[in-house]
């Protein structure tokens, strides 16, 4: 079991985002201690991650949210977890794409200016 603090240490986010996830429900079943205390398993720190990942890649909170009710109706729904983390990698990618084209585009306009500044244009 972990408490608030060693989860910050271990995930790098502040404790009002775990509250605040907590609270809009992404973040199930975080139990007490005998003080009143939140206290986290290995499985959650794992699910923390796996939330970071997806909301780091432009994921909502209300996908987030209607993965995990899949998640909680258990395996009959393994089929439309899949389709929605196909569906956000779809998304992830083409942005990628995107930002990659941006960036050579970027890159062009620094040669540009490399060949101005060495007098070569």
């Amino acid at each position: 079991m972990y408490s608030i603090r060693e989860v910050q240490i271990k995930s790098g986010l502040p404790a009002s985002t775990l509250r605040y996830y907590e609270k809009e429900g992404i973040l199930p079943d975080v139990g007490r201690d005998e003080g009143g205390r939140r206290v986290y398993t290995d499985k959650q720190i794992d699910w923390i991650r796996f939330l970071m990942a997806m909301k780091d890649t432009g994921m909502t909170i209300e996908e987030i949210k209607a993965y995990l009710e899949l998640n909680a109706q258990g395996e009959a729904t393994i089929h439309e977890r899949r389709e929605l983390l196909v569906d956000h990698k779809k998304k992830i990618e083409e942005h990628m794409a995107q930002t990659q084209s941006n960036l050579e585009k970027i890159i062009q306009k620094i040669a540009y200016y490399d060949r101005v500044v060495m007098g070569k244009f």
